[in-house]
């Protein structure tokens, strides 16, 4: 039953139930704990809530040179003269980036490539920013600061998919002369880089490997 066939509830809650359960992990029943904890807390609450999805929404876009989320383009990283820009270490979504940076051990940029490859869920090398990857390295006035690319640090997740990935652009990239790596095993075969703690991904770091 859709929940507008509910009856005596009020429309504009109605709308915000509804709304609610299109995000992801979120169903009926924490639509409705989290709809009703929103209508009984403190209005300036709801108020910055929606306030700061609409600035989700209005003021971070994509930045131009490592597709990261960012409320500049390029983004801070790209831009920063304290980071080593000849090195890029890829990631698969904006999540892992984030993960990866909360450990304080890399110094370089990145590249995020909005997915892997999966052939089985359509998913091919064209329709991620391997383009964009492999236009940096051979093009050194499109990476962060036009600084030439020296090695590439791929850091997909250790699975199936995540492997596949890495070995189809170790094989563009090692065409093009770059040193090509990988995160250390540190990350357990078939684990998320966004669920690992930071010690580990730290280790991976440290510890990375030649791709052969």
């Amino acid at each position: 039953m859709s929940l507008r066939d509910s009856k005596g509830t009020p429309e504009p809650v109605l709308r915000l139930l509804d709304s609610l359960t299109r995000l992801p992990g979120i169903g009926k029943r924490s639509a409705e704990r989290i709809a009703f904890f929103l209508i009984k807390d403190a209005e300036n609450d709801a108020i910055l809530l929606s306030q700061a999805i609409a600035d989700v929404k209005h003021r971070v876009v994509c930045c131009t040179v490592c597709n990261n989320i960012a409320d500049t383009s390029p983004c801070a990283v790209c831009e920063d003269h304290a980071r080593d820009a000849s090195l890029i270490l890829v990631v698969e979504q904006p999540r892992d980036l984030i993960r990866l940076e909360a450990t304080g051990m890399f110094r370089g940029v990145y590249h995020v490539l909005t997915g892997r490859i999966d052939p089985l869920a359509g998913v091919e090398a064209a329709d991620l920013t391997v383009d964009a990857l492999l236009r940096r390295v051979d093009e050194q006035a499109t990476n962060s600061r036009s600084v030439q690319v020296r090695e590439v640090i791929l850091g997909l997740n250790p699975n199936l998919e995540g492997d596949s990935t890495s070995l189809y652009l170790a094989s563009q990239l090692q065409a093009r002369g770059v040193v090509v790596t990988r995160l250390a095993r540190g990350l357990p075969s078939g684990s998320q880089i966004e669920y690992a703690n930071t010690q580990v991904l730290s280790d991976a770091i440290a510890g990375r490997q030649g791709m052969s």
